[in-house]
């Protein structure tokens, strides 16, 4: 579990006119789902929140602290500007630290692959595997290096290290990173520019085609006396 503790303060009022007010004062509205089914309205500090979350993903379980309450909670919701970006609105939701949580944990590829130094192609087909454990076993990401990875190698989801405590729902078959070649095209040969041509009359090369527009050999004209 994360270390990102977020201040809070609750909100005395609700209703768009006073989120208005609240961003415009540089916070954001937001509301905690509780375990219990409670919602709680809250405003954030937009700055700290931006500072503070700064890289976590969506399984990373935060602390909101409000007031002196503390609850742990994921990010599940940031509703933004379309036209600038800013944030909102922003959901959590609460997590109970003694029950099970299911909840997809991105993966980070470190490393340059033996196979890539060699000349082949790096693809990650797979960014994020889901997996069930209790909140202090959740990791924010996973890193993976892959720099033993050789050309024509793959690394699947089974290959993952996880922790004790923590249980596997993605398909283990899934491929996570993998390293291939193109397949090699050939390529025909060109004569070099200067190339002297060949002699005439000199006999074709076995199965070669007369160029367009050469000329075709004459008969021979047949001897006096002889039947056409």
């Amino acid at each position: 579990m994360s270390n990102v503790v977020l201040q809070a303060k609750n909100r005395e009022k609700a209703g768009s006119a006073e989120s208005r007010r609240i961003r415009h004062a540089g916070g954001i509205p937001a509301v905690i789902y509780g375990k219990s089914g409670k919602a709680v309205s809250i405003k954030l500090d937009a700055a700290d929140f931006l500072k503070s979350t700064k890289g976590i993903s969506e399984s990373t379980i935060v602390k909101v602290d409000v007031e002196g309450k503390s609850y742990d909670a994921f990010v599940k919701g940031a509703q933004r500007n379309i036209i600038d970006g800013n944030i909102l609105h922003i959901d959590f939701y609460e997590v109970d630290s003694n029950t099970i949580v299911r909840a997809k944990v991105s993966i980070a590829l470190h490393g340059n692959p033996i196979g890539v130094r060699e000349g082949g192609m790096l693809e990650n087909p797979l960014r994020e595997i889901e997996v069930e454990c209790l909140p202090k076993d959740l990791p924010g990401r996973i890193d993976l290096d892959i720099s033993d990875l050789k050309a024509n190698h793959s690394l699947h989801v089974r290959d993952i290290p996880l922790a004790g405590g923590i249980k596997l729902i993605s398909n283990p078959d899934q491929v996570v990173a993998l390293v291939k070649f193109a397949k090699a095209e050939a390529v025909a040969a060109v004569p070099e520019a200067g190339a002297a041509a060949p002699e005439a009359g000199a006999p074709a090369a076995p199965g070669a085609v007369p160029a367009a527009g050469a000329d075709k050999k004459a008969a021979p004209a047949p001897s006096a006396g002889e039947k056409k």
